[in-house]
């Protein structure tokens, strides 16, 4: 979708937002500005030649002249000047891409970071609202409009316009007769560009939007290639395309259109002046008020004019584009940072927590970082409320007084009817979301005084949506492994012996017998794997974080049940000591789990064991039935199950006993995972 273009910023205040990147840049702008307005002024000087050489050397040479001087010395003399002045002008113009373009380029990736820097902190919640089409071109396409006019488009704007107002001055002295007459084209010029600018700006506007949205068609399509491959509807989607790329096409056209009427009158005007100026020049000769060589330097310093002048509007154009970028640019960075770390800590504080907490965390020793406790993952929601931001104020919070506590060590399911709100329950705890109100706690302490660093460092989670990135499988799994452990590379030991932990742990072990092994680059998003095996590489890197907290939404839904029993039953070996929070959809994930707790109407109806809920909970009798008979697995166990009491029993039977080892009895293994 196009966003809604906000209210343009005045010139200072875009300025003023772009400032940060400038720094250390303005000398060498400014140098190579006065580079450039010296090429521009040497070009001037090449007409004036021109006017001494016709003037004095050809009028001495001309037949029934009785000059003193030789004309072939004048006319070497001449020729050497003009040879001079051209060699100053070229080295002047290599002067200013010398002093310009790497500070530009150093603007770009200053700017093009920080965007990134910024995405990075923004909330989810900003990432829901916006298409990646729009931040794409925000970083990419913008910021390349911006270097190029810092590079060229601003200091050309204003070496061409003092080289106008220069050769204005000299046209004057020239013949004010002339000038006049040259200077009367500029009077349309001026008021025609009002209207350009406005004109311009929102067809630019309009342009990098709709180039914004179409990066996004791009993007979801690509992604989503065997959707629509399996739907058989790519012409659909490329009618789609092609209509959002005719409009764009139509969109830049329009901008062309504009632009090109307005270098037109540019152009045209002046020519049509030169027209005239002809004639009324040899007029000027012929009565004496004006000398062959004043004429001929008159049209040679219109002929260096006529570039300036039409170059105005294109730099006029280049100008009101990379306003616009920068409009664009400022429209992420001006979004607050919702989520951040606690008031006083900034970047270099945070860096040295986490410093310490690697530190620490080396010697096996408790994490305290500024007074905060040391770890032990009681986790702990209290009259949790949670109003998305957009959502209209009268209307009814999404989570309304959620109270839920999680001692040390202890597995817990979070079950509910979708739309509950379980996923979002859950991302408030590593604070991809923050409450609205309620506090929701860490070891004792609201998550919202933990330095976002520590907070996540004591707090890992897993999607159900697994989102791999375009790397080997070894770095996806270590991608939050402790700083200590990697700090010797990916490949050392200990980073080996934790990678292979975290595998065993998820039953991922299928990631060996790929191509090159854990080494092997797995794509874009990992979708040349399967979906269960994304599932046990994104849980696996959960497991390699080594968190005090693992929340876990769903993240086993595409495994067949023996799969996931050997998976949770590792998970309770190798992290027995954490504190395991897990959205559950499935009575097999449900059936593992030290208790339950029942997510209704915004908030928890009811906390027990399985086996309690069942016998005690209508609302959680309803949600295990309507997931049992979705499980293949459970399948016979829900025909067998003629009332809540046998369902209790046989459910309760198949549980094996705390701390015991979990076989698959009683259960069917589920559908083999396919690739």
């Amino acid at each position: 979708m196009t966003r809604t273009a906000t209210r343009p910023l005045p010139l200072r205040e875009a300025l003023q937002g772009v400032a940060p990147y400038l720094q250390g840049v303005r000398g060498r702008w400014v140098l190579g500005l006065l580079s450039a307005m010296a090429a521009g002024l040497v070009a001037l000087a090449i007409p004036q030649v021109v006017q001494v050489l016709v003037n004095t050397v050809f009028a001495e040479a001309a037949p029934g002249t009785a000059g003193t001087a030789d004309p072939a010395a004048g006319v070497w003399w001449a020729a050497g000047a003009l040879a001079l002045l051209g060699l100053a002008e070229a080295l002047f113009i290599w002067l200013r891409r010398f002093f310009i373009l790497p500070p530009a380029a150093d603007v770009e990736n200053r700017a093009r970071i920080s965007i990134y820097r910024r995405l990075q902190r923004l909330p989810v919640a900003f990432h829901d609202a916006w298409a990646s089409g729009q931040l794409l071109s925000r970083a990419q396409g913008d910021l390349a409009l911006l270097r190029r006019w810092i590079a060229f488009g601003s200091v050309m704007l204003v070496v061409e316009s003092v080289t106008i107002v220069v050769g204005l001055v000299l046209l004057f002295v020239m013949s004010w007769q002339l000038a006049l007459l040259y200077l009367v084209a500029a009077v349309p010029i001026m008021i025609r560009s009002f209207r350009f600018r406005t004109d311009f700006r929102a067809a630019s506007r309009l342009s990098q939007d709709q180039a914004g949205d179409l990066a996004t068609t791009v993007e979801e399509s690509v992604h989503g290639i065997r959707v629509l491959k399996a739907f058989g509807r790519g012409p659909d989607a490329l009618d789609g395309f092609r209509g959002e790329a005719e409009t764009l096409q139509g969109t830049e056209v329009h901008k062309a259109s504009v632009l090109a009427k307005f270098i037109s009158l540019t152009v045209s005007l002046p020519e049509l002046v030169l027209g005239v100026a002809l004639g009324l020049g040899l007029y000027l000769v012929a009565v004496g008020d004006l000398t062959v060589g004043a004429l001929a330097a008159y049209f040679a310093t219109t002929a260096v004019l006529a570039r300036p002048v039409e170059g105005v509007g294109q730099l006029m154009g280049m100008t009101l584009s990379a306003k616009t970028a920068i409009d664009r640019h400022l429209e992420v960075m001006r979004v607050p940072v919702a989520v951040a770390s606690p008031a006083g800590t900034d970047a270099a504080e945070e860096e040295a927590t986490s410093r310490a907490v690697a530190s620490s965390a080396a010697e096996d020793s408790p994490v305290v970082t500024d007074g905060l406790p040391p770890s032990s993952g009681r986790l702990a929601f209290r009259d949790v409320v949670f109003r998305y931001p957009d959502a209209p104020e009268d209307s009814r919070p999404l989570l309304a007084g959620v109270d839920l506590e999680l001692t040390p060590g202890e597995t817990m399911a979070l079950v509910g009817v979708t739309g509950s709100g379980k996923s979002t329950l859950v991302q408030l705890v590593p604070r991809l979301l923050d409450v609205t109100a309620g506090v929701v706690e860490v070891d004792g302490t609201d998550v919202r005084a933990y330095p976002l660093d520590e907070l996540r460092r004591r707090v890992s989670i897993a999607f159900e949506d697994a989102t791999l990135f375009s790397d080997t499988v070894r770095a996806n799994v270590l991608l939050g492994a402790p700083a200590e452990v990697t700090a010797d590379g990916l490949d050392s030991p200990r980073a080996q012996a934790l990678l292979d932990l975290a595998l065993d742990t998820a039953q991922a072990g299928f990631a060996r017998d790929l191509p090159v092994g854990v080494d092997t680059e797995i794509g874009e998003e990992g979708l040349s794997l399967s979906g269960g095996q994304r599932q046990r590489i994104a849980l696996a890197r959960a497991i390699a974080a080594r968190p005090d907290v693992l929340v876990l939404d769903d993240p086993l839904s595409a495994l067949d049940v023996r799969t996931e029993e050997a998976v949770t039953g590792r998970l309770r070996e190798v992290l027995a000591g954490t504190t395991t929070l897990i959205v559950a959809h499935r009575p097999s994930t449900v059936a593992l789990a030290d208790r339950v707790a029942v997510l209704q109407d915004g908030a928890i109806h009811d906390v027990g064991t399985h086996a309690e809920l069942l016998a005690r909970s209508a609302a959680y009798r309803e949600i295990i039935t309507t997931g049992a008979a979705e499980d293949r697995s459970l399948a016979g166990l829900a025909d067998a199950a003629h009332d809540d009491a046998a369902l209790a029993a046989a459910t309760d039977a198949a549980r094996p006993p705390a701390g015991a080892a979990r076989p698959p009895a009683g259960r069917t293994a589920g559908r083999e995972e396919t690739r």
